[in-house]
């Protein structure tokens, strides 16, 4: 069999690009998302409970977006999630209703549960040894759009706070398009056949490997202390730096809540563009020089400085330190994310991967459905509440990463 690198260096790109319109919808949408709801009476834990319906959807059906792809393909998983994102966004700006924001975001979060069938096909093209880098252009793929995205949402939301929600469902559209001229199937026909052969409950056997449950569990215990900023984020911001007084105008709230989604915006920015820089360029050279468990377990570690980082620059009331905290603990993410999906991929073989890879990503799902679920109601209790809790969840999530290293399996298409 030919070496994998050509339809590696074909496929790619094409991934790279379909994950980055597909975040950039994701972006666009984050900082107005808290302030739109609140215009239909939605509280602090409403709003976060909005964030944990979308990755809901995520967590019961990446896994089946994951098996679906290991039996019918990569290329028509993609599309069919893609197109029903696009509807999702549409509805989310078209909505009237509170129960529509919700709705509306359950369908977004069902059509983009598609990343373990993006991540199974950079499986599918990549050997083992350049499938951090691969996984890495994912990671930066999602940076991208959390720079843009937000951005542009920001600047959007000041003109209407529904239009970056149509921007996005645009972005889908054009996105289903060029995936559907540009993206060529990648799974092999052979697995196919071998699929046919795994004995039943192979995933199962799989996912009681003790180094599977472990990488699994810092899967779940890292993104679930990522997301407890992440949504608590932009009201953190506004309760420090744009506080609403008592007794204000409509007028007034109105301005102090695109002055918050700025503020927000551009810590989240800084988040994005420190994924893109280590996911993009880095990942790969610190992969072959320190290996995927090394990088796992200083990314986590880093993580956890970050989040205690915002904890003190927020007691302060020191704007800057904002950047300061956000840049570290995304390098941390940056590194513990594609080193975790590169040492779980190669846990698994070729007819697996997309099944495996989905359960790794509805692990990352459950997290961000946890942290939005409690953060709302820890906000509430405590303003750093949700940061300090994330901080004891990533610190355990170290301990579950020492000494997880790559396994040894027999060969796959991707090695021959």
């Amino acid at each position: 069999m030919s070496s994998p690198q050509p339809t590696a260096k074909k496929v790619l790109p094409i991934v790279f690009l379909t994950i980055l319109l597909d975040l950039l919808g994701f972006g666009l949408v984050i900082p107005i998302a808290p302030f739109y709801a609140q215009h239909f009476g939605a509280s602090p834990t409403v709003i976060t409970l909005l964030g944990a319906t979308y990755s809901l959807m995520q967590l019961i059906f990446m896994p089946m977006w994951g098996r679906l792809s290991d039996r019918i393909g990569r290329r028509p998983v993609i599309l069919m999630s893609v197109a029903v994102s696009c509807v999702g966004y549409l509805w989310f700006g078209l909505a009237t209703q509170l129960w529509m924001l919700f709705a509306a975001r359950l369908l977004a979060g069902f059509g983009n549960a598609n990343i373990g069938a993006a991540q199974a096909v950079i499986a599918d093209t990549t050997a083992p040894s350049e499938r951090a880098r691969g996984m890495g252009m994912i990671g930066a793929a999602f940076g991208i759009g959390f720079v843009l995205g937000p951005v542009f949402g920001g600047i959007l939301g000041k003109i209407d706070l529904a239009l970056p929600s149509y921007v996005a469902a645009g972005l889908g559209l054009v996105n289903l398009i060029l995936a559907f001229i540009r993206l060529p199937e990648t799974r092999d026909p052979e697995h196919i056949e071998r699929r046919k052969a795994l004995p039943p409950g192979a995933l199962g056997m799989l996912l009681k490997k003790p180094s599977v449950v472990r990488l699994l569990l810092v899967t779940f215990t890292v993104t679930t202390g990522f997301a407890l900023m992440e949504q608590i984020s932009g009201l953190y911001i506004q309760s420090i730096w744009a506080p609403v007084p008592p007794n204000s105008t409509a007028e007034q709230i109105d301005l102090l809540h695109k002055h918050a989604a700025v503020l927000s915006t551009s810590v989240l920015a800084a988040v994005g563009l420190t994924m893109v820089i280590v996911q993009g360029g880095l990942i790969g050279r610190l992969v072959k020089r320190f290996g995927e468990g090394a990088l796992l377990r200083f990314g986590t570690a880093t993580v956890t400085i970050g989040l205690l980082g915002m904890v003190a620059v927020g007691t302060i009331g020191w704007y800057p330190g904002m950047f300061i905290a956000s840049v570290v603990l995304a390098a941390g993410s940056a590194l513990n994310t594609p080193s975790a999906t590169s040492l779980l991929s190669q846990h698994a073989q070729a007819e697996q991967q997309g099944g495996l890879l989905g359960v790794g990503q509805s692990m990352a799902a459950a997290g961000r459905v946890l942290g939005p679920f409690v953060a709302g109601g820890l906000f509430e209790l405590n303003r750093p509440l949700p940061l300090m809790v994330g901080a004891v969840l990533t610190a355990i999530a170290f301990v579950l990463a020492l000494g997880v290293g790559a396994p040894v399996l027999p060969t796959t298409r991707a090695a021959d």
